[in-house]
Parts: C-alpha cells; structure tokens; sequence
C-alpha cells in the first residue's frame, strides 16, 4: 500500500449519499480498528519504515528463531520427555506456510490497497441488507481470528513453559540458565504467535470477502420474488460471475500451495511417526499435533469458505428453474380456465393446482441454504416464456463459483480430496508397517 487506506477510506466517506452513509461509516470504523490492531501492525507496509519493520520481524520471527531453536535446541542428550524428534517438521510447516501468507497478504495489498481487496470500494452500490451484514463481518474479523489463534497459542505456551521448566540444566543455556530459559521461551512463543496469526489471517480475509459474495447471492435471489426485466437479472449475475473469477485468480496460488504444503507435512509426519524407532507421546509429538490442527484448520477455513459459496451460487439455477416452471405452469392454467375442462379427480387435483406448490409461505427448507431450499417463488406474468426460458439456459452453461486453475471448488470436490487423501494415508501407512515387520 502506498497511502493509509483508513483515510483514504473515510475521505470517500464524505462523498457518498446520505441514504450510504451510515453503513459506510460502520464499514471505516470496522476496517480502521482491523488495520490498527497488532495482527495488522506488524504487516502494514504503507511506509518505508513500516515496511522494513515488517520485513525484519518476518526475516527473524518465521525464518531467524525457528532455524537457531532447531540446532542450538534439538537436545539430543535429554531424557525421553524433552526430545524434540518431530521438531524439524514442526518448524519447516509452519514456517513454510506463514511464508506463503505473508508473501500473498504482501502482494495483495501492494498490487490492489487493503479497500480495494476487500471490495470495499464498490460497497456503496449494494442493497442495505449486503452492506449491513458485511459491516457486521469486518466488526468480526478480529474475533474470529483471535478464537483460532489464541487457543493454539495457549496451548503452545503450555507446553513450552513445561518444557523450559522442567527441563532444568539438561537443556542448552547461556551464562544463567533461569534468565537463558525465559528470553528463549519468549521468543520461541512470540514466533509461534507470530506464524499462525499471519497464516490465520489470509485464511481469515478469504473468509471475509466469500461472505460478501454470499450475501450479494442471497440478495440477487430475490429477484425471482418480483417482477424483474431478464436483462437486469443477466447482468447483475455477470457481475457477481466477475466478482468470484477475481477472488479465483487472485486466492488459486495460495489455495493451491496451501493444499500441497499440508498433505506433504501431514504425511512427512505419519511416516516419521509410525516408524518403529520413533519415541511417540504427548511430551515429544504435543508440538506436531498441533501444527497438524493449526495447518488443516486454515486449509478448512479457506476450502470451506470455497465450497459455500460455490455452492450457493450454483443454487441459482435451481431457483431459477423454479421460477420458470412456476410461471409456465401458471400460464397454462389461466389458458386452460377460459376452456371448458374435463372433471378433475382429486388426486389430480394435487399435481394440477400450481398456486397450491409455488406457494412460498407453506412450506420450509431443510436449513441448509436459503437459496437451495424446498420453497417455490411466486408466479410472474411479466416475463415472456422464451425469455425465461433463455435466463435458465444461461445459469445451467454458465456455472459460477471458485475455481483454482479451471477447478471447481464445490462439495464434490471436496469429497475427491477426501478420499484421495485417505487412500495415500492408507498405503503408506502399509508401506510403513511392512517395513516394519
């Protein structure tokens, strides 16, 4: 970034119209006490000072205190409870990952300003609904990054203050071994802070922008509800296709590497553990569960965030097709009432009645997608048949979503992850016990 994006963002502030106004200034606040707190302090770049204080905290926090820990503590001499084993692997992912965030979070922000990456920008041209609610995601952003680093951090400091305290003289120290203990226990702990907090918040802002695009899905959605021209809805759905195609190509690299980093730490961790020479507890493996919990829980956050609103924007052109067939099925009916007609059972009475089922108000959907659900749309005269019928042929070859280099990022996908993953896990971990034996 080259300027203060929060001045930036309030000098804009003073222009927008009146009606705008107090959300965008929810939106400033939310932002500018996101870009004040201390995960952003120390990743702010928008001047020459700030960026070299950044710089040198990552050069000495992700690269500097992991690599001299390693060698200076392997503690190859210490009992069986103070080895660190799995200390190399430890180290390396989480490094590796922080990294990769912060080189992404870098390049985002130089390439686009933090406004402009958020979208924030083009906030003031949508519906109150989308504004309020997005307003209410910036305001929890920092919460929400706090409840996956924090637990993580306590838990590390645990272990580390254990670790320090009873390890006693065993452990490597310099001139005192009390004050020696203290200054590295800090700073092992301010570098963990540190990694998982970077690689937590790009997971985080991913998060962030997908919401907004869900609620500009749930909000385009209720055009079906209305009497609506065919070439607005065409090209609000353009915009929305253009929106996710942006956050596609700006997020594939990291959500690519990130998936590629995890599956080659997790299974680099099930082969050196599962050998039959490794020392496997809580006090020599505590450390590499939770790099494992840290490393799959950013990769969920950021395949999950994908999966939703990939799905809901495919949810569309079911909505879409229902509202079609409830129109045409409607026309018909009011056709067939100015003709005499044949008695009609009531068993056929079910299927003929088409108010009975395009009736929003009578029935409910599962829970699971407001969009996706089990509720028909009223029936609208307005719009021609081919004109209906050309708007649903359009949702059903112009599917959006996220992709990763042509990848659709939806649940099915997924599922393939899945089951790829649990078979490789599954054949070298009977490679492993064979060898073994």
């Amino acid at each position: 970034m080259e300027e203060d994006e929060t001045e930036v963002l309030l000098s804009k502030y003073k222009s927008l119209p009146a009606e705008n106004s107090f959300h965008e200034h929810e939106a400033t606040v939310g932002l500018k006490k996101f870009t004040s707190s201390p995960a952003w302090f120390f990743l702010d770049q928008s001047s020459l000072w700030r960026a070299g204080l950044s710089w040198s905290l990552f050069f000495l926090l992700t690269i500097g205190v992991p690599l001299v820990s390693h060698f200076v503590f392997a503690c190859s001499s210490c009992d069986g409870d103070h080895v660190r084993p799995f200390d190399s692997i430890v180290q390396l992912s989480l490094s590796v990952f922080a990294s990769l965030s912060f080189i992404s979070l870098y390049s985002f922000t130089r390439s686009y300003g933090l406004r402009k990456f958020l979208f924030l920008d083009k906030l003031s041209d949508e519906s109150e609904k989308v504004r309020h609610g997005y307003t209410l995601q910036i305001h929890r952003s920092l919460k929400i990054l706090s409840a996956f680093v924090l637990p993580c951090f306590l838990a590390d400091g645990v272990y580390k203050i254990w670790w320090f305290a009873s390890g006693g003289t065993q452990i490597p120290y310099f001139y005192n071994v009390y004050l020696s203990h203290i200054i590295v226990c800090i700073l092992l702990l301010s570098s963990w802070l540190y990694r998982t907090s970077v690689s937590f918040l790009v997971c985080v802002l991913f998060r962030l922008i997908c919401y907004l695009q869900i609620l500009r899905l749930e909000d385009f959605a209720q055009v079906f509800e209305k009497e609506s021209d065919v070439g607005a809805i065409l090209l609000e759905h353009l915009k929305i296709r253009r929106n996710l195609r942006i956050i596609s190509h700006r997020f594939r690299r990291f959500i690519l590497s990130s998936l590629i980093l995890v599956t080659a730490s997790q299974f680099a961790s099930l082969l050196v553990t599962t050998e039959s020479s490794s020392t496997f507890n809580i006090s020599t493996a505590g450390e590499l569960a939770l790099c494992s919990i840290t490393l799959v829980t950013g990769l969920f956050i950021c395949l999950r965030s994908a999966a939703k609103i990939t799905h809901k924007a495919q949810s569309v052109t079911s909505l879409a097709a229902k509202w079609h067939i409830c129109s045409t099925t409607n026309s018909f009916d009011d056709f067939d009432a100015e003709t005499p007609r044949s008695p009609i059972t009531s068993d056929q009475a079910i299927y003929t009645d088409s108010d009975a089922y395009c009736d929003t108000d009578n029935e409910e959907g599962d829970g699971d997608d407001e969009i996706d659900n089990t509720n028909m749309v009223p029936v609208i005269h307005t719009v021609s048949y081919q004109k209906r019928q050309a708007l649903v042929t359009y949702f059903e070859h112009n599917r959006a979503g996220i992709t990763v280099y042509g990848f659709m990022l939806d649940r099915s996908w997924l599922h393939t992850i899945f089951a790829i993953q649990l078979s490789l896990t599954l054949w070298i971990l009977n490679k492993t016990i064979g060898i073994g034996q």
